[in-house]
């Protein structure tokens, strides 16, 4: 086993990096799961298990992070020495600015169906398009502080895929 220290990436294996095989994480996790498996530890008694509990937990978490796209990115970003902070910092580009407000009008005044179908269809491009740039900052251009804006980008776009999600379920 790896140390409890490890970031994400080295503990699964992986580059660090946003692009990542989903099958590859979800078979390494499996196999952490199994080798850090309180129950292989009982004949080594609580302490040992205690441990496995700890590594258990350790990688759960890791893989939660990687796993989700905008969690991994805001991650990266972290990692390159340039925390996200959405708390404090949530200056966005004007344009940004007007699209999620023409969004939330469309989403405030339609009750039909296709066209709540249609808003989360153009919800889901602008979150497929800014998954895209997020991968070209972090991974090709390695540019952590472009990144951040676009994990704020990110973490209001699926929040808002969210609420137009609720909205289509209780139509339907």
């Amino acid at each position: 086993m790896k140390s409890l220290q490890a970031n994400d990436f080295e503990l699964f294996g992986l580059p660090q990096q946003f692009a990542l095989d989903r099958g590859q994480l979800d078979d390494t996790w499996k196999a952490l799961q199994r080798e850090a498996h309180p129950d292989r530890f009982a004949a080594e008694g609580a302490a040992a298990q205690r441990v496995a509990m700890q590594w258990s937990v350790r990688i759960n978490e890791a893989y939660q992070r990687l796993k989700d796209p905008l969690k991994r990115a805001a991650y990266l970003c972290e990692l390159r020495g340039v925390p996200v902070q959405a708390e404090s910092n949530t200056a966005m580009p004007p344009a940004f600015l007007m699209q999620q407000m023409q969004w939330r009008e469309t989403l405030e005044d339609t009750d039909e169906v296709g066209a709540l179908e249609d808003l989360a269809d153009e919800v889901a491009g602008e979150r497929k398009r800014v998954q895209q740039s997020l991968g070209q900052l972090l991974d090709g251009a390695e540019d952590a502080h472009a990144a951040v804006g676009q994990v704020r980008a990110l973490m209001f776009i699926d929040r808002f895929a969210a609420e137009v999600d609720a909205k289509l379920d209780r139509k339907q």
